[in-house]
């Protein structure tokens, strides 16, 4: 008996199931999309799994801040991760740039006339316009910044709602509660419905999109794994196919 049992054990053992690894990532929301392809490359190459949660970068910042358990942190701006750093969250000298992002005057009304901002100077025509939180969200900051640059903020201030995340920003302007919207422009490359303009960078502080690894996956070699596959040009790729900048210096 003692020999068969000898014999099953490794049989046993390559029946059993192989669970992968997961490391939990904190994603800004204008990264969504691009995301979900990163991590389905992520496992292909490594049979690991990257658990993605989605938000404005405040607010994924402040649920760090208390005890979220995230390993990894893609931020839509540079100065929330700067701060995990200062504050002792993220491991210092992991922080590095992943895309830089840009923003899109976006209608589902292709007879609006989007382009130069053009809506944007007869606000009597318009009722509602969508953007980000500023507060929260990086790309409401550049929104912000865009319509300063063209002269039209003022006016169009009391027209302004405004979503928790870009992803939101992004359905108010689908559903048609907003006559357009500054959103992102990787929730509208590739596709051809509405108005669209592509913001020139010049009337905005460039969205640079820093990543980090939390001081949670300082000795996780899943989290770790992730950070250096979102550095590979597979997953740069990835990226760059949906509109982000990509930083050839890194």
């Amino acid at each position: 008996m003692k020999v068969m049992l000898t014999a099953l054990v490794p049989l046993l053992a390559l029946s059993l199931p192989v669970h992968a690894a997961e490391v939990n990532v904190a994603v800004a929301a204008n990264f969504t999309e691009a995301a979900k392809d990163v991590a389905k490359a992520f496992h292909e190459a490594t049979g690991d799994d990257a658990v993605l949660s989605f938000g404005s970068t405040g607010k994924l910042y402040t649920q760090i801040a208390n005890g979220a358990p995230f390993k990894v942190f893609l931020a839509a701006d540079q100065e929330r991760p700067e701060k995990a750093e200062a504050d002792g969250l993220a491991v210092s000298g992991s922080r590095f740039t992943y895309a830089t992002g840009k923003i899109v005057l976006y209608s589902t009304d292709a007879s609006l006339a989007v382009a130069d901002g053009a809506a944007l100077k007869t606000p009597e025509a318009i009722t509602k316009i969508a953007i980000a939180n500023p507060k929260t969200a990086p790309y409401g900051t550049a929104a912000v910044e865009a319509m300063k640059a063209l002269g039209v903020y003022d006016s169009l201030e009391a027209k302004l709602v405004q979503g928790d995340s870009i992803a939101q920003t992004f359905q108010f302007v689908e559903s048609g509660n907003a006559a357009m919207g500054f959103v992102a422009l990787s929730q509208v490359i590739g596709s051809s419905n509405g108005a669209q303009w592509v913001v020139p960078q010049t009337l905005y502080t460039p969205i640079r999109q820093d990543a980090v690894l939390l001081k949670t996956g300082e000795t996780d070699d899943t989290a770790k794994a992730f950070v250096a596959f979102l550095k590979s040009d597979k997953a740069r790729e990835i990226i760059a196919r949906y509109g982000y900048g990509i930083d050839l210096g890194q």
